[in-house]
C-alpha cells in the first residue's frame, strides 16, 4: 500500500457567505477524511445577538471576539501538526466582514483601522490554508436558507447586506488566487445535506492538494 503523503498542519479553509452551507460541507468532509473540524463559534458567541440588534454598537466587539477565537483555534490546531478543516477562516474576518461593516457605517474608521492593524499582525503568525473551498450562492437564496434555519438573532439580516458580502468575497478570492488551490462550488441548486458524489469530488481535490504539499515539504526537508 502506498502511504498517503500529507504535511503536518495542512488544513482546508471553507469560506463563504452567511447561510451558504459551510458547516454542512465541513462536517461531511471531516467525516470522509477523518480530520478534525473547527466550527465557527455561534452558540458560544456573547456578542452575536446584540450585534444583529444594533450593528453600530456591537460590530467592533463582535469582530474582535471572532478574530481572537479563530486565531486561538487555528494556532492550536496547527501546533497539533494534524490536518484539519476550518469552518470560515480568519481572513474573512479582516478582508470581508470588517471591511463591509466599515463601508456600511457600522464601524468607525478608528475602529476599522485598529482592527485591521491587529488582524495583519496576527495572520503573519499563521500559515495560509493548504486549500480553500469557496462556497457561493445568490443573496436571495442565502436569505431563504437563513430564514429556514430560524436563528432568532439572524432575523434582521437583509439581502442588501448579503449582496455586499458576496461582492467582497469575489474580490478577496480573486486577490488570493495562486496562494493555494481554490475549489469553488455554487451551492444554490444543491440539496442539503450535500450529495455524496460532490463531497467525494471535493475530497479528491483535498487529498491531491495535501499530497502535493506533503511531497513539497518532504523535498525541502531532504535538501
Amino acid at each position: 500500500m502506498v502511504r498517503e503523503t500529507r504535511p503536518a498542519g495542512f488544513f482546508v479553509g471553507i469560506c463563504g457567505n452567511i447561510g451558504v452551507g459551510k458547516s454542512a460541507f465541513a462536517r461531511l468532509l471531516g467525516e470522509r477524511l477523518g480530520w478534525d473540524v473547527y466550527y465557527e463559534p455561534v452558540a458560544e458567541n456573547p456578542f452575536l445577538e446584540a450585534f444583529y440588534a444594533d450593528m453600530r454598537r456591537w460590530a467592533f466587539h463582535l469582530q474582535i471576539y471572532l478574530l481572537a477565537e479563530r486565531f486561538k483555534a487555528q494556532k492550536r490546531f496547527v501546533e497539533r501538526r494534524e490536518p484539519f478543516i476550518q469552518d470560515r477562516t480568519i481572513y474573512e474576518d479582516g478582508e470581508i466582514f470588517a471591511r463591509v461593516l466599515f463601508e456600511r457605517g457600522a464601524m468607525e474608521r478608528r475602529e476599522f483601522e485598529s482592527f485591521r492593524s491587529l488582524f495583519r499582525e496576527m495572520v503573519e503568525l499563521l500559515p495560509f490554508p493548504g486549500l480553500l473551498l469557496h462556497l457561493r450562492a445568490r443573496p436571495g437564496a442565502l436569505l431563504e436558507r437563513i430564514r429556514l434555519r430560524g436563528r432568532a438573532c439572524e432575523g434582521e439580516i437583509g439581502e442588501a447586506y448579503l449582496a455586499q458580502l458576496e461582492r467582497a468575497y469575489a474580490e478577496w478570492i480573486a486577490s488570493v488566487r495562486g496562494r493555494c488551490p481554490i475549489v469553488e462550488v455554487d451551492t444554490e441548486g444543491i440539496a442539503f445535506p450535500p450529495p455524496a458524489e460532490l463531497i467525494a469530488r471535493i475530497e479528491s481535490e483535498i487529498r491531491a492538494a495535501a499530497g502535493a504539499a506533503g511531497a513539497a515539504a518532504g523535498a525541502r526537508g531532504g535538501r
